[in-house]
């Protein structure tokens, strides 16, 4: 072979190994975007070519989104209707408000029914079909809401009244607000036909404030299998909103567990003439004035440890200052009082809690009673020894005149919901993408949900909540409860975004059987 032929020759054979590198390493960043392209000899009729990229005159359509401002709109509608419905518990009549919901499914065609123990007291229960690929998710709220002192409030608390860019009315917040939500999220899922991998059911139960035994407890024990589900979204988060921005978006993935106790105080009974050294309400009050003075021990869990460290992330340096010594306990003592005087909500969720709510004592102004009572509301941590808490609690009071009288019976203290799940990715890739220069917290709730039973068949169950201030938040169980009607829009887009991340079939791209898998 000539000199010439042989540098043509391997020119050639260079030049086809580059090509072939070249395909390699396409081959390789087709992998990492989670679409396979195999590489195929030319003119093979087992594969399909790959397609030809879009042409630089005529670029790609836009894929059409949701229209999230109407669905805002209609969510707000939804809301003010169930408010309108007077549900206040007792007695509740939540049975009206499951058929009013009921009526939008009929009308869109999606099967629902209304299940209870009562006929008035019903739970509205309505599912997706999914391809059966992954456990279910659960979309609920409640429907009941607690009473109202009607001359307190400066609306009508039934007329879901606008004003200022809110919707007004008891429920608005607590939970009527986050019923209405997930209630248009899963109308939302069904009108756009989205295919699923997973069913997703809709519940707006009965009886959260108080009877649960026509709500969560019937539906767990009686009709389990109709929201049987790997992850539920519930009532129980919040996000902050401070200055006019979402400084986080709360995710509760656990909750302090109600441990009511009594304390009962006993001396003699006399002549109020005659003042006595075994006075019961005397004593009583010495009681409860060192419960009110007293700080349990403060102990982070996986839960508010993760908390407060990412808040302080996005606080003030001031605050962030005191977050971050939490976990010292050699500088973590001035931190906690000064919490303890500026934020109530953070202060439960560093400790149980006691807080004296009724008091009873005496029956005549001139007679001394033999005895007297306070209840104590006990939000313990969840994983609280309760012996123990009372044992050191008898050390706080030191007096024999007084006796700790424990609860009966307390709800469960199910393990919190992991913060590695595909629903709490999905909740923070949410939160990125509606507000981004926030951050997604998970958070031990102070108060008690449904969410605790769920947790206890193993369901990675998660609290959300709209956008709230400060303000906002003081008025729920309060008087002119409101709920704002951009922060309904944002709420709205964040949970469409998460359910359809976590239930949503990811599509198949062009025929080839890739997939992208979280």
């Amino acid at each position: 072979m000539r000199p010439r032929e042989k540098a043509e020759t391997a020119e050639t054979a260079e030049s086809a190994e580059k090509t072939r590198c070249l395909a390699k390493v396409l081959c390789v960043l087709c992998v990492l975007c989670g679409c396979v392209w195999a590489a195929q000899p030319p003119g093979s009729p087992l594969k399909p070519k790959p397609p030809p990229p879009p042409s630089a005159t005529e670029p790609a359509p836009a894929q059409a989104g949701p229209d999230f401002t109407a669905a805002r709109d209609e969510a707000v509608k939804i809301l003010q209707g169930l408010v309108r419905i007077d549900t206040s518990n007792p007695p509740g009549n939540e049975t009206l408000a499951a058929r009013y919901l009921k009526s939008f499914l009929d009308k869109a065609q999606i099967d629902s029914e209304i299940l209870g123990l009562d006929e008035t007291r019903g739970n509205l229960v309505a599912r997706l079909k999914g391809s059966g690929e992954k456990k279910p998710i659960l979309l609920m709220g409640h429907t009941d809401v607690v009473g109202v002192e009607r001359e307190k409030w400066t609306v009508d608390p039934f007329a879901a009244e606008i004003k200022d860019g809110y919707v007004y009315g008891r429920g608005a917040s607590d939970d009527k607000g986050m019923t209405s939500v997930a209630f248009q999220v899963f109308l939302m899922l069904a009108r756009e036909k989205v295919t699923l991998d997973r069913d997703v059911i809709f519940l707006a139960e009965a009886g959260e404030e108080g009877s649960s035994s026509v709500g969560i407890q019937y539906m767990v024990e009686q009709q389990w299998d109709k929201i049987a589900c790997e992850f539920a979204l519930n009532e129980g988060g919040w996000m902050l909103q401070r200055d006019g921005e979402v400084q986080y978006v709360g995710v509760a993935s656990t909750e302090k567990v109600p441990r009511g106790i009594r304390l009962v105080a006993k001396g003699t009974s006399g002549h109020g003439s005659m003042p006595r050294l075994d006075n019961a309400i005397v004593h009583l009050s010495a009681a409860v004035a060192k419960i009110g003075a007293w700080q349990p021990p403060m102990r982070l869990n996986e839960t508010t440890h993760t908390f407060f460290k990412r808040l302080a992330k996005v606080s003030p340096p001031e605050e962030a200052a005191l977050y971050d010594v939490l976990d010292d306990p050699s500088k973590n003592q001035a931190a906690q009082e000064i919490i303890r005087r500026t934020s109530i909500m953070y202060n439960s969720m560093l400790r149980t809690s006691l807080s004296p709510t009724i008091i009873k004592g005496g029956f005549r102004s001139n007679v001394i009673p033999a005895d007297a009572e306070v209840t104590i509301d006990v939000r313990a941590l969840p994983d609280e020894d309760m012996e123990k808490f009372v044992a050191l609690l008898k050390k706080v009071i030191d007096d024999p005149a007084v006796d700790i009288v424990p609860p009966a019976r307390s709800r469960v203290a199910p393990q919190p919901s992991r913060l590695d799940t595909a629903m709490f990715v999905a909740l923070e890739h949410a939160q990125a993408a509606v507000f981004p220069t926030a951050v997604t917290l998970p958070v031990m709730l102070t108060g008690a949900t449904d969410s605790a039973p769920l947790r206890a068949k193993g369901v990675h169950a998660y609290g959300l909540g709209s956008v709230v201030s400060e303000e906002d938040r003081a008025r729920v169980h309060g008087n002119d409860e409101r709920l704002s009607i951009e922060g309904i829009g944002k709420f709205v887009e964040l949970m469409y975004r998460a359910v359809k991340d976590v239930a949503a079939t990811p599509p198949q791209y062009l025929g080839l059987g890739c997939r992208n898998e979280h």
